[in-house]
Order: structure tokens, then sequence, then C-alpha cells
């Protein structure tokens, strides 16, 4: 009974074992995992053949005795080809009829097993044959192994595993049961009996062995399992996470704010977004590094994961840009959640041996307040963040209606100015520049004009960032320099011009070679252009910078430094760049006649520019006071109000062209 019960056990738990590394055979993509196979070979054949003999060893005893080692062996051969050939057959087959073939092969490698193995036994002239019943257990043995792949790989029932372990199982089974009942034999039952426990103990050992190789193909199979499941897990992760700074990425910020506005929509609640940009990290990453730079970003994402509670979200959009949701329609609980956001940007960030402070703007939009469908709530939180960006005062800011009017209306004006452009509604008027110790006029600074037929005078600063924003101003800076370089080409061969480049236009691959081209073409010569940058142009690719302001100086082309004093001007910059002149920022005039300091700042620049050998050129003068300074410190040129408005040519006595 023992034995029957172990050959029970081993059969059940071997075909379960081999049907479902069989099912993975199949879901792998490409047959790639080769070793599985052998693993099912083995797998498969060891349950056939230990099956086999626990139950000859369990009804003939003595049959141990009897048994032919070479060929019982070889009949496990016969099973692991047998089992192999089915698998890759069930398995890679394009046909549907795939895995019928192959539980046909599986039910012929159960046969040939069993039939070798009883051919081991050396019954003699004892054993007889009943063919039929040799045929019948070959039909029975193919069709529960043909059933049996077939459940396994063509149904769609989640139990699939399960029936076709069973299937498996009455293969093996009836095909050992039947085949036994085909041999005859006339040996007496005392010649069939072994002495003491012998057979028991060979077929417990065998048992137990079997079972070993079969708990190891599980435990591989589970191995398996646990691996892929940690694969996936880790593959999740990063496909939903940001690799820096393992917040939440974009991916699982749109995936989560989906989920939300569902929810918000479904319980009738409200929830705020949350777009939140740090104010300085391009500096750090300019002055410090990018290691610093990642140092920021990785610190203030452990403060925002650290600083998170029930129903708050925050995600990294990528670059300095975060966005955060929180669940609530309490006003004091989302203010004090902003309060630990900018908390948490503000704080100084140590590396290595110093601290930065980054500061940034944060700008809300509460559904279903102000939006009730994601795209739009995302751009008005947007919209609420460059506002506060924008504002000098505060770095908080709520949606309002009003931040969609200035959005229309700036696209409306890109409208307007690319028309004013084809249309020819601008025009260039020019501000004289003056040597202070004579009062000789020796250059004029080209400024562009636009004066719309309904809107009348458009303020330059109204209308110039929005052409930077929508690609307007590469055209617009090619119009102005063709029409100023044509229009000077005319004046007095003394007299230079001075032309701005936005940092936009500066940065186009063919700047050279579009100044080139409008000197050739309008006549004037090299020496008399100057071309104006700030340095917010040139701080973000100083190498870049360097190489193009080289290529125009080489052209014969001179170079100035405008509103130098603001911004990120430093003594370093000039060092680098081979500027012609330092424009010093009219700023500084409002209180030299009074302010020691502002006084002391204009000194140290004019001392600066004699020791660099670089003319200073003051702006924004517009009292007779501030002049007689500039003089008195030996400042060489100057422009603004006081020396003369800016005008059109044909007013100042230029000839146009």
């Amino acid at each position: 009974m023992l034995l029957l019960i172990s050959a029970l056990i081993v059969c059940i738990a071997g075909s379960w074992i081999t049907m479902r590394i069989m099912a993975r055979i199949a879901a792998t993509p490409e047959r790639q995992n080769h070793s599985w196979y052998l693993q099912c070979a083995a797998a498969g054949a060891t349950t056939i053949w230990c099956t086999h003999f626990l139950a000859l060893l369990a009804y003939m005893p003595g049959v141990a005795g009897l048994l032919n080692i070479p060929i019982t062996l070889f009949s496990f051969v016969i099973a692991a080809g047998g089992v192999l050939a089915a698998t890759v057959i069930a398995t890679t087959s394009k046909s549907r009829m795939g895995p019928a073939m192959g539980g046909a092969v599986l039910g012929l490698a159960i046969a040939g097993m069993h039939y070798s193995g009883m051919y081991a036994v050396d019954f003699g002239e004892h054993m007889a044959w009943s063919a039929p019943t040799i045929v019948l257990s070959l039909l029975l043995g193919m069709a529960f192994g043909t059933l049996s792949l077939q459940c396994l790989l063509r149904s769609g029932n989640r139990h699939c595993e399960l029936l076709a372990t069973v299937l498996f199982v009455a293969a093996i089974a009836g095909l050992h049961f039947v085949g036994v009942s085909a041999m005859r034999t006339t040996m007496l039952s005392a010649d069939l009996t072994a002495g003491g426990n012998t057979p028991v103990v060979l077929g417990v050992a065998l048992a137990i062995t079997t079972l070993l190789l079969v708990a190891t193909g599980g435990n591989s199979f589970s191995i398996d399992d646990a691996t892929r499941a940690e694969s996936y897990e880790r593959m999740r992760q990063m496909a939903l996470h940001d690799a820096l700074t393992s917040l939440p990425n974009r991916v699982s910020f749109n995936d989560h704010l989906d989920q939300v506005i569902d929810a918000a929509r479904k319980d009738a609640t409200q929830f705020a977004l949350i777009g939140i940009d740090l104010n300085k990290f391009k500096e750090i990453n300019d002055v410090r590094g990018h290691a610093a730079g990642d140092a920021v970003l990785v610190t203030i994402a452990n403060r925002f994961t650290e600083m998170l509670g029930a129903g708050e979200f925050v995600a990294r959009l990528g670059g300095d840009e975060f966005a955060a949701v929180h669940l609530t329609s309490d006003p004091d609980e989302l203010n004090a959640f902003v309060a630990r956001i900018e908390e948490a940007i503000n704080l100084p960030i140590p590396i290595d041996d110093y601290e930065v402070t980054t500061g940034g703007s944060v700008g809300l939009a509460l559904f279903p307040k102000d939006a009730t469908d994601k795209e739009t709530l995302v751009t008005r939180a947007d919209l609420a963040m460059y506002r506060a960006k924008a504002d000098p005062v505060r770095t908080v800011a709520y949606y309002e209606p009003s931040m969609d009017e200035t959005v229309r209306e700036a696209r409306a004006l890109a409208a307007d100015l690319r028309t004013a452009l084809e249309k020819g509604e601008l025009s260039l008027h020019y501000q004289v520049q003056t040597a202070i110790a004579t009062g000789e006029i020796f250059g004029y600074e080209a400024l562009l004009r636009w004066n719309h037929p309904e809107r009348g005078e458009v303020p330059p600063a109204q209308f110039i960032p929005v052409a930077e924003e929508n690609g307007l101003i590469i055209p617009l800076g090619e119009w102005v320099l063709q029409t100023a370089c044509a229009q000077a080409a005319h004046w007095d061969p003394s007299c230079k011009l001075a032309v701005n480049l936005s940092p936009v236009q500066f940065f186009h691959p063919d700047l050279s070679r579009l100044v080139q081209e409008t000197l050739e073409n309008t006549g004037l010569p090299p020496a008399r252009l100057e071309l104006e940058l700030t340095e917010t142009s040139i701080i973000d690719d100083k190498q870049r910078a360097l190489e193009i302001v080289r290529r125009i100086k080489e052209l014969g082309v001179s170079i100035a430094l405008d509103d130098f004093g603001t911004g990120y001007s430093s003594i370093d910059t000039l060092r680098s760049f081979p500027f012609d002149r330092i424009k010093l920022d009219g700023s500084f005039m409002k209180g030299i006649e009074t302010n020691s300091d502002a006084a002391a700042i204009v000194r140290s620049v004019l001392a600066l520019g004699r020791t660099m050998n670089i003319s200073v050129l003051a702006e924004g003068i517009e009292t007779p006071r501030q002049l007689e300074v500039l003089r008195g410190e030996g400042c060489v040129a100057g422009q603004g109000f006081l020396l003369g408005r800016p005008a059109r040519p044909e007013a100042l006595g230029l000839q146009p062209a």
C-alpha cells in the first residue's frame, strides 16, 4: 500500500510540475529559455518512469531482482526524449493542431517507456502479451495526452493547468494499468515474492529521489516566477519613477491625476493641482556644475517625500519642474501644504563645503472651480506658476481668470506682430550716442518701434518678449539689421550704428553669415557696425557664445556688452570676451547725484574699463547734474534723454534709404 500511495503522489506532483513548466515555455517569447525544455523533459520523464516502477514493485515485489539494468535505464531515455519531442512540437508548431500532435507524441512516450520497462523484466518464457489490449493502452495514452496538452495550450480556462494535470495523470495511470493487464505471466506467485522489506525500501528510496527531483523543478519554477516578478516590479518602478530623485515621473503623474479627477467627479469633491518651478536651478548648474544641480534635485525630492501626508502627491515632471496634488476642501490644510512646499525649496542645501538656496515659484489651480478636465487644469496651474515667477514680490499664486485673458492677449499680439512684419507697420527710431567731453555725436542706436493701426504705439517691452516666445524674433531681428544697415550706409561715414541682439537671435546658427551678407548687400563698412548683447545672452553656453563673438569680430564688427551692472554681470565675462565697449545700465544714473554708493559703482566700472582698455558708455543720462558727474569721473561716452530722445531718422537729419 505504501508503494501505491508513493506512486500516486509522484504521479500527481510530477504531472503538475511538468504541465506548469510546459505552460511557461509556451508563454516565453520566441522560446528563448531553452533550459526550460530540458527541465520539462526531466520532470516529465522522471514522473512517468518512477510512477511505472513504483506501481510495478507494489504489485510484483520480486520484480526488483529480475530487472535488466541497461534496458531499465534506456526506458528512462525513451521517456525523456519523448517528452522533449512532445514539448517542442506542442509549443513551437504554428499549426492549430500543434498541441494535439504534441499530446499524441506524449502518449507514445508514456507507452514507449512502459513497454520497454516491462521488457526489462526477465520473465523468460513465462510471459505472453495481448495485442488488442496493447493497442487499447496506446490509444488511451495518446487520447489523454492529446486532451492534456490541448487543454493546457488552447483552453482559455483559468483552471487549465489543473485540468491538464489531471488528464496527464490519467494518461500515465491509464496506460500503465491497461498495459499491465496486456501481460500474461505463468510464473508462480512465490517466484515473484522477494524476501524481507527489500522491495519496500527500494520503492520508498525511488519515491523520495523522484520527489526531490520534482521539488527541484518546482523550486526552479518558483525562483523563476519570483525573478520575473522582481524584474517586472523593477521595470515598473523605472517606468513610473524618476531615475534621479525616485519621485513619480510625468507618466505616473498623469495616471494619478486621471484617477484623482475620476474620484473627485464621482464623490463631488475638490482638490488642488500645484505647479512648482525652482528659480535659481539654472544658475546653480552654470556656476557649480551639473553634479551640484543633481544634488539640489535629490535633496528637494527627499524633502518632498518626507513631508507628504494622506491625500498628498508630488512628482518630478522634468528638469527643475515638479507638480503636486492635494486632496482637500479645507483652505487652511491647503495653505499648510503649500507652506511645507515653500519650506522644502527655500531651506539652504549643503553641498560639499558650501550651501545653495534655490527658492521657487508655486502656482495653484483648483478642481472643479478652475477647470473640470485635466488639460485645462494643468494649463491653469502653469499659468498661476508663471504669474508667481514673474511677480517680484510673491512666490505663490492662485489661478485667476484674468491669467487666461493675458494669454489670449499675448496670442493676439503675436498674430498682430506677424501681420505688422508682413505689412510694413514697423519702423526704426534712433538715439544719439555722444562723446561726453565734447558733446560730439559719434553714433546712433537703432530702436524698434511699432505703431499698431488700432492699438497705437506698442512699447518694445510689451512686444519683444512676445516675439521671443513665438519664434518671431528671428525674422524681426533680421528686418531690424537689414533696415538699419541700409539706412546707416547713407549717413556721415564717421557715425557708427549700434544694433541690439536678442538672446534667441544671438545663438542662431546663421548669425555670422547673416551679418556678413547684410553688410555686403547694404554696403555698410563693418567697422561702422556695433552689435550689442547682454550677459544673459551668453551665460547659458559661454564657450559657444565666445566662438560666435570671435566669428563676428573677424568680420570687423565691434561688440558691446549691454546693461552692464545688472543680472549676471561679472569681471570674468569681461576678461573672457573681446568686448569693444561696456554699456553701463541706466539704473545707476538715478542716484548718482546724491547716492554715494551709486557714484562709487559708476566710478569702479569706469576704472575697470580703463584698466581693461574697454570704452564705457553710460546709459540713461537725464539731468545736467548726472552728465556733470560723469564728465568729472572721466566717462567717455553717454546716451540718454538729456542728450537726445529716440526719433525717426529724418527728424535727426539722417537721410533715409
